[in-house]
């Protein structure tokens, strides 16, 4: 058994997401993203499928030039290979599930361009 908690340790940063590991399974990843209100994450886009779930506060999430307002409780499916943004309209928990195949570095570098 795995645990950890999407509330515990959480430090915002004031210029980008902060982004941290939960944990890992055998096939997923699941990753804490922390967002200010008005931070933004760049379109970017991965080769493997996502499960984003916006635990507190709200997202414009952008896919294919379509916004998508996402508020708490909401959650999403996304297939790899498609380009999407994020910008956080309130200071926001997002748990972001990656396939075992993807790389926590790939999110990190997101957040630094």
């Amino acid at each position: 058994m795995k645990s950890s908690s999407l509330l515990k340790n959480i430090e915002y940063q004031e210029s980008k997401p902060a982004i941290s590991v939960l944990f890992e399974t055998d096939s997923t990843k699941e990753i804490r993203i922390v967002m200010r209100d008005n931070q933004l994450m760049k379109k970017h886009q991965t080769p493997f499928p996502i499960v984003v779930e916006i635990f507190e506060g709200e997202v414009d999430f952008g896919v294919k030039g379509t916004i998508h307002h996402l508020k708490r409780g909401d959650i999403l499916a996304l297939d790899g290979s498609i380009p999407h943004d994020l910008h956080a309209k309130s200071d926001c928990i997002i748990r972001l599930t990656l396939s075992k195949s993807d790389t926590v570095q790939r999110v990190k570098k997101v957040v630094e361009e």
